[in-house]
């Protein structure tokens, strides 16, 4: 059994890296930059190899010997593609950890593809989205009728470069729901509502978040809305959310932006994850009023990320996946984050219509 961890030099890719090593896995670390992957997989003793995305002969020669790969070098709308067109061709098995809603739509167009090719696809293999779409599934099988799903989530600890970046992304191409079975475009921040939080109530704001694409698919669902508690958010008006988009959609701008991200942060180290944690939050709803609700609580979301990856990867380069482009509830039934250390569920409840 032969995994590869593309993007092992990135801060994601360290964590699943070391924790790979104290579970006794021995994944093949793979990157664009010789030295530092060397820096990496030399004093474990772990094989590398330098690919470079845009070497598409290359990237498909490094994969033939590999049952399946977890891909963590974001932003995934920039390095997925050529990611998963290696892997259809060379009949491995893919993950990732995106958060980003068009790169979830992309591999569910790859489906059937996949399916023909004999290849599972499993984008949102970390925190992204693996907690929320779990806890979706938990309710959605609650309130079979169910019209409307939110998702929220509270994270406590710090950020990585990766997901600042995606989060640049995010705002550039401005805020998504999805309404009657359609993606929409809405402004960020576009609503807001109290959540009980499993620590308390807390007021959240509508943002973009993979679950309006991989939810849609794990529970039929039609109406989704993805919400967060983040510093600042609350405080952004939906107009001003427009127009910082708008400024973040010039190219030039990003780049400026991505840059200054790459020399100013450098992700929460260790002390700091061991006191993080991930709050998560889950209400179906139908057209009579009835509501199902879950909450759960986890570690950090890098944490429970690398946890994450590590306990899918496992199961993909054995083969005993279904095919085809997955959700982590759909491969895996909702009890996976149930799975996943330090995870504590509050169980589903069903508050039914007055009258």
């Amino acid at each position: 059994m032969v995994w590869m961890l593309y993007g092992a030099t990135g801060y994601t890719g360290r964590l699943v890296t070391e924790l790979a090593v104290r579970r006794g896995h021995r994944p093949v670390l793979a990157g664009r930059s010789p030295e530092a992957l060397a820096a990496l997989a030399v004093p474990h003793g772990l094989e590398y190899r330098t690919l470079d995305l845009r070497e598409p002969e290359a990237l498909e020669a490094g994969l033939r010997d590999v049952d399946a790969v977890a891909h963590c070098a974001g932003p995934f709308s920039r390095t997925s593609a050529p990611m998963v067109e290696a892997c259809l061709r060379t009949g491995t098995h893919y993950l990732d950890i995106t958060g980003e809603i068009d790169v979830f739509e992309r591999l569910f167009a790859e489906d059937e593809r996949a399916r023909r090719s004999g290849v599972t696809l499993l984008p949102g293999a970390g925190f992204d989205v693996v907690p929320t779409d779990c806890l979706a599934a938990m309710v959605a099988a609650r309130l079979p009728k169910a019209t409307d799903l939110d998702l929220a989530f509270l994270p406590v600890g710090g950020v990585s470069p990766g997901t600042l970046k995606s989060v640049l992304e995010g705002m550039a191409l401005g805020g998504r729901a999805r309404v009657d079975g359609t993606l929409r475009e809405v402004p960020v921040g576009w609503r807001r509502r109290g959540v009980d939080f499993p620590t308390g109530t807390r007021t959240v704001s509508a943002l973009p978040w993979g679950d309006v694409a991989t939810a849609y698919r794990t529970t039929g669902v039609g109406t989704i809305t993805t919400f967060a508690h983040l510093p600042g958010l609350n405080r952004l008006k939906p107009a001003l959310a427009e127009k910082l988009g708008r400024v973040l959609a010039v190219p030039s701008v990003r780049r400026a932006g991505e840059t200054a991200v790459d020399l100013l942060v450098r992700g929460p180290g260790r002390g700091r994850r061991a006191n993080g944690r991930v709050e998560v939050y889950a209400e179906a709803g139908d057209a009579e009023g009835n509501t199902v609700r879950a909450a759960l609580v986890g570690p950090d979301t890098y944490d429970l990320t690398a946890e994450a990856v590590l306990r899918i990867v496992t199961d993909l380069s054995r083969g005993v996946l279904p095919t085809g482009t997955r959700t982590p509830a759909t491969a895996f039934g909702p009890d996976l984050v149930r799975e996943l250390p330090g995870v504590r569920v509050v169980e589903p409840e069903h508050v039914r219509a007055p009258g």
